[in-house]
């Protein structure tokens, strides 16, 4: 018999009942330390007094109300984007699926207006840009894709880490390129820089435009704002979701006037997108994440991390690889099953998310103590441990 909650999922058994910072309470009162942030959602850690402040003065205040009329909140949350990156205009969403769409549209509808339609949008092996038709098309996996009928066509996936492959896949019919700067789900693999700067040269010799899924690896994750402004590139376009909005349902799409010029009134549209709610906790988020000290100990944060990682891969040779990935963002390449690490971490009170390529997934709050570092290695150990003995 099917359950009410339809079965998309393969749940653990567990239930959580509250949170404060990087810890969650199980309902018969055991405390795990969380490591995945909701899968890089919760970045400031769970019930943030800053956010609750936030999400409780507008609750009492409004919490709804139409695209149809002016939105404060959506404003200022589109002025601070703006004013602390790339774009020019922002169009704000739900989640990173959305943004996906949005991202799809207004690169084709750019290319159409131009009076010369172009629909080709190059993606890459292993990414993940949400669970929607056009965003499994555009992933291009045959896990995701299979079952589901006709796609949307106009995707050419290729192969991670092969520039030769992009550069003669890149010509004048190519819409645009759309990369992760870090692969979340595909096993957090960063795009080399001089990968991410050869793209964005590719993209303006042949006018195609750069869409930057900045969905997992964006908000501060990486110790930068964005993950692109390490390699000291830009985007035509960005999809931003999970940490802006602290754990509040909240995407956004960033781009520039002239990549967004088709989209005039009429073309896209959202019923909760931009609401006064999520957008009150989104600019509170912006505000903290975005400052320069804060960034700072983002860094030294990962710093600590990864060596803590990679002290403990070298005390299990046989049952990690290495450490991969960027700021708190970081994965584990493990040698056993990563689902039996997970359920050992699990086990220990530890809380990580399983990836591709058979890595371990550390996403952390951006303001997680040093000491739950500390705590959380010494439980991926007991986990290593216990999984050996077996």
């Amino acid at each position: 018999m099917i359950t009410t909650v339809l079965p998309t999922y393969s749940r653990a058994p567990l239930s959580f009942v509250k949170g404060e910072g990087s810890w969650l309470v199980e309902a018969d009162g055991r405390r795990f330390l969380d490591m995945g942030a909701g899968i890089a959602v919760n970045a400031l850690g769970h019930a943030n007094p800053a956010l609750v402040q936030t999400l409780t003065d507008q609750a009492q205040n409004l919490w709804h109300v139409s695209n149809l009329y002016q939105i404060p909140q959506q404003q200022a949350l589109a002025d601070a984007l703006v004013d602390k990156t790339f774009a020019d205009t922002v169009f704000f969403t739900n989640s990173g699926t959305e943004t996906a769409e949005l991202a799809i549209k207004m690169a084709r509808k750019y290319w159409y207006d131009k009076g010369t339609p172009r629909e080709t949008i190059l993606t890459f092996e292993g990414a993940f840009h949400g669970r929607s038709t056009a965003a499994i098309a555009a992933a291009g996996s045959e896990k995701m894709i299979k079952g589901f009928g006709p796609l949307m066509p106009g995707f050419k996936t290729l192969p991670w880490g092969n520039m030769a492959a992009f550069e003669a896949a890149m010509d004048d019919t190519v819409c645009a390129v759309m990369v992760e700067p870090v692969q979340g789900e595909g096993g957090i693999r960063p795009m080399p820089e001089e990968d991410l700067r050869a793209i964005r040269a590719a993209c303006d010799r042949t006018g195609a435009l750069l869409i930057l899924d900045e969905v997992q690896c964006g908000m501060g994750r990486t110790g930068k704002l964005f993950a692109h402004e390490w390699a000291g590139i830009a985007p035509d376009i960005m999809m931003v979701a999970k940490g802006i909005g602290g754990g509040f349902p909240l995407g956004a799409v960033l781009a520039t006037e002239n990549a967004a010029s088709g989209m005039v009134a009429g073309t896209h549209g959202s019923t909760y997108g931009g609401n006064p709610l999520g957008c009150a906790v989104g600019l509170k988020v912006t505000e903290i994440v975005s400052d320069p000290d804060f960034l700072a100990d983002v860094s030294r944060k990962a710093g600590l991390l990864r060596q803590k990682l990679e002290g403990l891969v070298a005390a299990h040779p046989d049952t990690f690889d290495s450490v991969r990935g960027m700021g708190l963002m970081l994965g584990l390449k493990c040698k056993r099953p990563n689902t039996d690490l997970t359920a050992a971490a699990r086990d220990a009170g530890l809380l990580v998310v399983p990836a591709a390529d058979n890595v371990l997934r550390l996403l952390p709050a951006l303001n997680i103590p040093d000491a739950d570092i500390g705590e959380a290695v010494q439980r991926l150990d007991a986990a290593a441990t216990a999984v050996e003995g077996k």
